[in-house]
C-alpha cells in the first residue's frame, strides 16, 4: 500500500514541477517526436492544411457530443429546390432510357439541350452569375435520383457540379475569370471538364509529368508573359465534348521570370478547347456506359498567365486548390451515385422477391434470399443516412476531408455489396441486357465509382486514418507543428503544455474505456431513451477505445504508422463505422423516430458495430505482441464487445417490415421513381395488384396442385375458369388473378433479340 502511495506521489511530483517534467518527460519525448516525424512531401503538407474537421473529431476524441450531433441540422431542400425536383428533374427522368443511351453511345441531342437550358450544369454556380446556387443536399438528391435511371446521365450532370472549373473558379478565380467563365458555364454555353490523371499519375497526383515552362511569347499581337504547356491526360470525363479544359500541370521557371524559385509546383489553368494546339483525343469506353470520357493532350501550347486560375498568384497553388475542393467529389457526387444504385436495388429487389415464385411460394420467403435482401435494405438505409449527413456537412460550410474520404470509400463499397446481392437474387433476369433489365448497367458501372476520386484501396489504407490521426486528434497536429518550429526552445515550451494536456486526455479516455468495459457501457449517458439508447452507449465506449488504441499506435510507431497501411486501414475502419453508425442514428431521429424504421436501424447498426468490432480485433491481433493482446482485450473488453453480426431475427423482422409496410419500403427507395422505366414500372404495377390477390392465388395454387394431372395440358386462363367453376375462387378473383398473372409474367420477363 505504501509503495503504491509513494509511486503516485512520485508521478505527481514529476508532472507538477515544470523543471523536472521538462527534463525527464517533455524534452526526451520532444526529441523522440522530432525524430519519429516522417518527412512530408509538399503534396502531403498541402493535404494536411486543406479542409477541416467536423463530427469525426468528436468521435476521435473519445467524447462524442451527441446533443450537438443531433442538433446539427436536418437534411432538407428549399422550396425552390423541391420545385426543381418535382418539375425539371421529373421531366428529365421521363426522357432517360439507359438501354437506348447505351446503344446510342451518348445522350440524345434533346437531352443534352434540356440539361443546358434547365440549369443542370449550374447547380453550384451563384445566382449572381446566372446559376441555380443549390445546396449540396439538392445537388446530391438530383444526382442520386438520376442515377436510379441512368448512370450515364448522372455522371454527365455530376461532373460540372463537382471538382472542376466552376468549383475552382468560385474559390480561387480572379474576379475577371469569374465574370468571364461562370455565366457561360451557368447557361450551358460552355461545357467544362477537368484533366488531372495521366499515364504515370493517378491517385498520386503529385507525380504528374505534365509540365509548363514560364516564357514570353507574342500572343494576339502583344508580347505576353505566359506558359508553354505540354500534357497528355486520360480518363477525363466530358473531355470529348468539353468547350473549356481545366488542366493541372507542374510549372518550371528556369529563367526566373516570376521569381528565383525554378520549380513552382502544381498549377491549374483554364484553356478553351478551341485554342491552338489543344487535342481532344479519342473516347474511352468505360464499362460500356455512354458518358463522355476520353483523352486530351497538347505539346508546347502557349497560354497567357491570365489563364492560370487565380492569375499569377495562382502559380504553384494548384494542389492546395484541388485538395481543398475534394469534398464535392468525395462528399457529394460519389455517395449520390451509390445511394441511387442502392435505392434502385432495394426497390426492385423488394418487389421481385414478392412476385417471383418458386416451389409454390415467393422467393422472399426463403431464408437465404431474406438474408441477402435484409443486407440490401439495411445497407441502403445506411448509405442514405451517410449521403444526407455528409452533404449536410458541406452545406454547413465544412470541408471535412476525413469524413468525405469515409463516405467515398464505404458508400461505394456498400453499394457494391448491394448490387451484387441484387444480381444474385434476380438471377437470370439480371444478366439479360435490354430495356427490361434495370440492374445490368449499374452492375457494370460499379467499378467506376470504386476507382475514381482516389482508388478505394488507397483511400482506405492511406487517407482515412492517415489524415484522421493528425487532423482529428485533439493534440497531434499541434504537437507536430511545435516539433517543427524554427526556435527549438519555444517549440519545447509549446510542446510541454500540449503533452501534459495530451497525457491527461489519453489517461481519462483509457480509464473511461476500462470502466465502460467492466460495465459494458451501461452507465454511459444517452441523448435518447428506449432500445436505441444502447447504441449511443456503445458508440461512446467504442470511441474511447479507438482514441486509446490510436495513441498506442502513434506512440509505438510515430511517423512510421503511415507505412503500416494494413494497421492504419483497420484503425480507419473503426473510425469509419463510428461515423456511419452515427449517421444511421441521426437519420432515425431526423425522420421522426418512426417505429417502422426500427428494423432498418437494427440491421444497419448491427452491421456497423460488428464491423467495428472485427476491425478492432484484427488490429489488436496484428499490431500487438502476443502477450499484450489478451491484456488489451481484458482492459477494454473484459466481457467482449457485446456486438454481433446481424441476427436471424433481425433479418426476418426487416424483410417482414419491408414486404408488409409500404412506408418502410418507400424509406429505402424514396429517390427511385418507377414511372417511364419499363422493367421497374411493370414490377411496381404487378406488386400493387398482388396485395389484392394473394389470398385467392394461394387457394388457387393448392387446388392446382391437387388437380395437376387434369390441368397440365390446359392454359392458365382455362385453369382459372375451372377453379372458378369449382368454387375455389370467385369470378372477381378470376379476373384479378388473370390480370395479375399477366402483369407478373411481363414483369419477370427478359429481353430477347433476333439472331444475327
Amino acid at each position: 500500500m505504501w509503495l503504491i502511495l509513494l509511486l503516485i506521489i512520485a508521478v505527481w511530483v514529476i508532472f507538477s514541477v515544470k523543471d523536472i517534467r521538462l527534463k525527464w518527460i517533455s524534452k526526451p519525448t520532444f526529441n523522440y517526436f522530432k525524430c519519429a516525424l516522417p518527412e512530408l512531401s509538399e503534396t502531403e503538407k498541402e493535404a494536411m492544411k486543406a479542409g477541416d474537421t467536423w463530427w469525426d473529431a468528436s468521435l476521435f476524441s473519445g467524447k462524442p457530443d451527441w446533443n450537438m450531433w443531433l442538433k446539427s441540422g436536418k437534411p432538407r431542400l428549399s422550396d425552390e429546390e423541391q420545385a426543381f425536383v418535382s418539375n425539371e428533374l421529373a421531366e428529365l427522368m421521363a426522357m432517360l432510357d439507359e438501354s437506348e443511351i447505351t446503344a446510342r453511345g451518348d445522350l440524345s441531342e434533346e437531352t443534352w439541350q434540356f440539361l443546358r437550358e434547365k440549369g443542370f450544369f449550374s447547380m453550384i454556380i451563384p445566382k449572381s452569375f446566372g446559376g441555380k446556387e443549390f445546396s449540396a443536399q439538392a445537388n446530391s438528391v438530383i444526382v442520386s435520383t438520376i442515377a436510379t435511371r441512368s448512370l450515364s446521365a448522372a455522371v454527365t450532370v455530376m461532373v460540372p457540379n463537382s471538382l472542376g472549373p466552376a468549383e475552382l473558379l468560385l474559390h480561387f478565380g480572379t474576379q475577371l475569370q469569374q465574370q468571364h467563365w461562370l455565366p457561360k458555364l451557368a447557361s450551358g454555353e460552355v461545357l467544362p471538364c477537368f484533366a488531372l490523371t495521366s499515364l504515370h499519375a493517378g491517385s498520386d497526383a503529385g507525380g504528374i509529368t505534365d509540365h509548363a515552362t514560364v516564357c514570353r511569347q507574342e500572343y494576339e499581337g502583344k508580347d505576353v508573359l505566359g506558359l508553354k504547356v505540354t500534357w497528355s491526360k486520360r480518363y477525363i470525363t466530358l473531355a470529348p465534348v468539353a468547350d473549356v479544359l481545366g488542366l493541372a500541370f507542374k510549372v518550371y521557371d528556369p529563367d526566373n521570370l516570376l521569381s528565383e524559385q525554378v520549380e513552382r509546383g502544381i498549377t491549374c489553368a483554364l484553356i478553351p478547347t478551341s485554342h491552338d494546339g489543344v487535342n481532344q483525343g479519342e473516347r474511352h469506353d468505360p464499362m460500356g456506359l455512354a458518358f463522355m470520357n476520353g483523352t486530351t493532350s497538347g505539346k508546347d501550347v502557349f497560354i497567357p498567365l491570365d489563364w492560370v486560375i487565380g492569375g499569377e498568384s495562382g502559380v504553384g497553388k494548384g494542389w492546395r486548390m484541388l485538395v481543398s475542393c475534394l469534398s464535392a467529389g468525395r462528399g457529394i457526387s460519389l455517395p449520390a451515385l451509390s445511394a441511387g444504385t442502392a435505392q434502385l436495388c432495394a426497390k426492385s429487389t423488394s418487389a421481385y422477391t414478392q412476385l417471383r415464385y418458386q416451389f409454390k411460394q415467393p422467393i422472399g420467403q426463403f431464408e437465404g434470399v431474406q438474408s441477402a435482401s435484409a443486407r440490401i435494405f439495411g445497407l441502403t438505409y445506411s448509405i442514405e443516412a451517410a449521403r444526407e449527413n455528409t452533404a449536410l456537412a458541406v452545406d454547413l460550410k465544412k470541408k471535412p476531408s476525413v469524413i468525405t474520404a469515409i463516405a467515398k470509400y464505404h458508400l461505394t463499397e456498400q453499394a457494391r455489396v448491394v448490387i451484387n446481392d441484387a444480381m444474385d437474387i434476380h438471377g437470370g433476369k439480371a444478366i439479360q441486357k435490354g430495356p427490361l433489365n434495370y440492374l445490368a448497367n449499374h452492375y457494370a458501372g460499379m467499378p467506376i465509382s470504386i476507382t475514381v476520386e482516389g482508388a478505394n484501396i488507397l483511400t482506405r489504407n492511406l487517407m482515412i486514418f492517415g489524415q484522421g490521426a493528425s487532423r482529428c486528434h485533439p493534440f497531434i497536429l499541434q504537437e507536430m507543428e511545435a516539433a517543427q518550429m524554427d526556435d527549438p526552445e519555444q517549440g519545447l515550451k509549446v510542446f510541454d503544455k500540449l503533452l501534459v494536456e495530451h497525457i491527461a486526455h489519453s489517461g481519462k479516455n483509457a480509464v473511461k474505456a476500462l470502466l465502460n468495459g467492466l460495465t459494458v457501457g451501461r452507465f454511459v449517458r444517452s441523448p435518447v431513451s428506449g432500445d436505441v439508447a444502447r447504441y449511443y452507449q456503445k458508440l461512446t465506449w467504442y470511441s474511447q477505445v479507438l482514441s486509446s488504441l490510436s495513441d498506442i499506435a502513434m506512440l509505438k510507431l510515430g511517423g512510421k504508422l503511415k507505412y503500416r497501411e494494413m494497421q492504419s486501414a483497420r484503425l480507419g475502419d473503426m473510425l469509419s463505422h463510428l461515423y456511419l453508425a452515427s449517421c444511421v442514428l441521426k437519420k432515425y431521429e431526423d425522420d421522426g423516430h418512426q417505429c417502422g424504421d426500427l428494423p432498418l436501424l437494427h440491421v444497419a447498426m448491427s452491421y456497423h458495430l460488428s464491423s467495428y468490432s472485427n476491425a478492432m480485433k484484427s488490429f489488436v491481433d496484428n499490431f500487438l505482441p502476443r502477450g499484450f493482446r489478451s491484456i488489451v482485450r481484458r482492459v477494454f473488453f473484459p466481457f467482449g464487445t457485446r456486438s454481433r453480426e446481424v441476427s436471424d431475427e433481425q433479418v426476418k423482422a426487416l424483410c417482414a417490415s419491408v414486404y408488409e409496410n409500404h412506408t418502410t419500403r418507400m424509406r429505402i427507395s424514396t429517390l427511385c421513381p418507377s414511372q417511364n422505366m419499363p422493367g421497374l414500372e411493370k414490377l411496381e404495377s404487378a406488386l400493387n395488384l398482388s396485395k389484392k390477390v394473394t389470398s385467392a392465388y394461394h387457394d388457387f395454387l393448392r387446388w392446382q396442385k391437387k388437380q395437376s394431372i387434369k390441368l397440365y395440358a390446359k392454359s392458365l386462363p382455362e385453369q382459372l375458369s375451372e377453379a372458378c367453376e369449382a368454387g375455389v375462387i370467385s369470378e372477381g378473383d378470376k379476373q384479378l388473378l388473370g390480370e395479375w398473372l399477366q402483369l407478373s409474367d411481363e414483369a419477370l420477363s427478359v429481353d430477347v433479340s433476333s439472331a444475327s
